[in-house]
């Protein structure tokens, strides 16, 4: 059988995206159609062109920052011979002379490839480029509209309490993530965090109403898991509510107990003033809508001292892919030991720093903090 001959430019031309073949020397070899009228440019002002050369006699440009961010990429890849994913990159359109406005900023995804010649070294670096502008103003409207939903945070009386949220970095939508702080009659007060499954606007709205479920139980229920009883009964009728994790917890500084309950959360963590930690794992329920029929759920309480910290997170923070959640667990425990000491602010972003990976978080993350 004869094997089709390929046109190997007219394959060129049809790959998806903006494309440049460049030199070792960072000298333009090839474009295609798409990356000229991207970079809106002809042929002959790009093959044989020197990179560097690019906002030469523009150093203050906006976008002869990027141009050097490539340029360092495609060296780092023709010295090591690995692919390379670029941080995103925020450039400007072109025919606008200065620095142009906000709302002219384009936001383009970078993937700088090797390609090895027949001795085994780099011939040929594949640069390509991708408008995601549209995904990225999509996202900040979600966020907004995701911290609009959140309840801003406050002291419950004399009790500090601090929040984070911190969104996957690679994902371009809003998470599922939520918390919520509630007041409850005498010198009580409520906190929860919950998990949404998937992410984008269908699961903020299901995050929005869980919430806003959940603190209306609370105020009338008499406890933590009469509450969560209340919210699966709700939470059958929201459609991607299915699945939804979270763990309640009622603060009582007149009897010093936390009565709580979890609907299959990672449990709270309760850091103790002389630096030990315990977990409230001892009522943990299947998620929202698993459990096959309507039935009670289990309650349970700790007593605490004045000084501790009460410590709420979703999974985020301590999941990790081909990881048992046990490690995870035992790595918050260490570093809320550690930092037994510090401030709730403080306790909040060295928690952040210590469990979260610097460069690759896959997932969303809520946290809250109270000093009990």
């Amino acid at each position: 059988m004869t094997e089709p001959q390929i046109d190997y430019t007219a394959v060129f031309q049809a790959l998806p995206g903006a494309v440049a073949l460049l030199t070792p020397q960072l000298v333009y070899a090839d474009v295609n159609e798409e990356w000229l009228r991207v970079l809106g440019r002809i042929r002959e002002q790009v093959i044989g062109h020197y990179m560097p050369d690019d906002f030469a006699d523009r150093p203050n440009h906006p976008d002869a920052a990027v141009v050097r961010n490539i340029q360092a990429s495609l060296r780092r890849v023709t010295e090591t011979g690995e692919p390379e994913t670029m941080e995103l990159q925020e450039r400007f359109e072109p025919g606008n002379p200065g620095r142009p406005g906000v709302g002219n900023a384009s936001y383009w995804s970078m993937t700088n490839i090797p390609i090895f010649g027949a001795d085994g070294r780099v011939a040929l670096l594949l640069h390509r480029l991708e408008d995601v502008t549209e995904l990225i103003r999509a996202r900040v409207v979600a966020l907004s509209l995701q911290e609009a939903m959140l309840p801003a945070p406050r002291p419950f009386g004399r009790h500090p309490v601090t929040v984070r949220y911190r969104p996957a970095i690679r994902a371009l939508d809003v998470g599922g993530d939520w918390y919520d702080l509630v007041d409850l009659p005498g010198d009580r007060r409520g906190v929860a965090v919950g998990d949404v499954v998937g992410h984008g606007l269908p699961a903020a709205g299901v995050m929005g109403q869980l919430r806003s479920a959940l603190s209306t139980a609370s105020r009338s229920a008499d406890g933590p898991a009469r509450a969560l009883e209340v919210l699966e009964l709700y939470a059958r009728s929201v459609s991607g509510a299915e699945n939804a994790t979270v763990a309640n917890a009622f603060v009582d500084w007149d009897t010093h107990d936390i009565t709580y309950s979890s609907a299959g959360h990672p449990p709270p963590a309760l850091l103790h003033s002389d630096g030990t930690v315990e977990f409230l794992d001892q009522a943990t329920n299947p998620p929202l809508g698993a459990r096959p029929e309507h039935g009670p759920w289990l309650q349970a309480a700790m007593p605490f001292t004045e000084g501790a910290s009460l410590v709420l997170y979703t999974d985020g923070l301590i999941e990790r892919r081909h990881e048992d959640i046990d490690t995870g667990l035992a790595r918050l425990a260490d570093s809320l030991t550690r930092h037994q000491t510090d401030d709730p602010e403080t306790l909040a972003d060295a928690l952040l720093a210590d469990l979260l990976p610097p460069d690759d978080v896959t997932d969303d993350t809520a946290l809250v903090i109270v000093r009990l």
